[in-house]
């Protein structure tokens, strides 16, 4: 046999060994439920042990007797570890810190050669994506401030390049693709868990500017004001409505109904002259000629009674000497 022939067979051998031997290598969180279970059982069973190895120490996860049943010895292990005993499954619920370690098996007081490592970790929390706006409108960062693995994707699911954040996480550049529906997320992720931000759209990373919009409608209310104003001083000052029909001749033809309301506010500040106007007497002169007149009439009553009464008496009545 070639020295080339030989070393492949040992380095199988030792890799067909290593792999019976090392069992299941796994990670879990904390809270989180493990299983392992042998590669082969040959009944007949009689006895199955679960051990586990922390450093120096070691103890019995869990047990069973074909005669004496189902024991759990250790207080770590109480209440939260299961054995089938016709695999040789074990199964621990609720697990912690405390339960890292390397188990191993004893079936028929014979251990086995697998080996099983179990390392427990925080689980990672649902992260949150921070959003840093720049002068640039149509740019933002988007920041992912956690430690670990961080993966950054897009609505099309294709993987984004983070950039170092400082002081912890990674942030990405985004740029406005004009597409509403877009969406960035971002997943955190070690050994034993992963979690996954909410989606950030882009439509609430880029709102359309309203300045705009806003610009014409204030521009509109104020040529509105100027019309209406214009309008107000053509009805209401006849020398603005003179000048203004004498220099735009077609004006009148389509404010011509203002005519009438130019001269009722004529009238208002001119109002029609008095009878006694017209004579040219002062106020107050009609009264006076009214008393006068009267008082004349008066006068002249009286003297045609008076004149009546003496008529009267020369001729109507009868003397002493007379009668006598």
């Amino acid at each position: 046999m070639s020295f080339q022939r030989w070393l492949t067979a040992v380095i199988c051998a030792v890799f067909i060994s290593t792999g019976a031997g090392s069992g299941q290598d796994q990670a879990k969180a904390v809270g989180d439920t493990v299983s392992f279970r042998p590669t082969n059982i040959n009944p007949p069973v009689t006895s199955i042990i679960w051990k586990h190895r922390s450093g120096s120490d070691v103890v019995k996860a869990i047990e069973w007797d074909k005669d004496d049943g189902f024991s759990t010895p250790n207080p770590r292990f109480k209440d939260i570890t299961t054995l089938d005993e016709k695999t040789g499954e074990i199964t621990i619920t609720n697990l912690d810190f405390i339960h890292s370690g390397v188990y191993t098996i004893d079936i028929n007081s014979k251990e086995q050669e697998q080996r099983f490592t179990l390392k427990i970790e925080m689980r990672v929390p649902k992260p949150k994506i921070d959003i840093e706006r720049i002068s640039n409108p149509d740019v933002v960062y988007l920041k992912c401030g956690y430690s670990g693995t961080i993966i950054w994707k897009n609505a099309t699911e294709g993987i984004l390049i983070g950039s170092k954040n400082h002081p912890i996480g990674e942030l990405i550049t985004v740029k406005n693709t004009k597409n509403p529906e877009n969406f960035y997320t971002c997943t955190l992720k070690n050994d034993a868990s992963e979690e996954t931000s909410d989606p950030v759209y882009e439509r609430d990373l880029f709102k359309e500017s309203n300045v705009g919009q806003t610009v014409g409608i204030v521009f509109g209310v104020l040529v509105l004001l100027c019309v209406i104003a214009f309008i107000l001083v053509y009805a209401v000052l006849k020398s603005v409505h003179d000048c203004v029909n004498e220099t735009c001749t077609c004006i009148p033809k389509h404010f011509g109904s203002l005519n009438c309301l130019i001269k009722e506010t004529e009238k208002e500040y001119n109002p029609a002259p008095t009878a006694d106007k017209l004579e040219g007497g002062s106020p107050g002169r009609g009264e006076e000629m009214g008393v006068v007149s009267s008082i004349q009439d008066d006068t002249e009553g009286q003297q045609q009674n008076s004149a009546i009464n003496g008529n009267k008496l020369e001729g109507g009545s009868t003397s002493p000497d007379q009668k006598s």
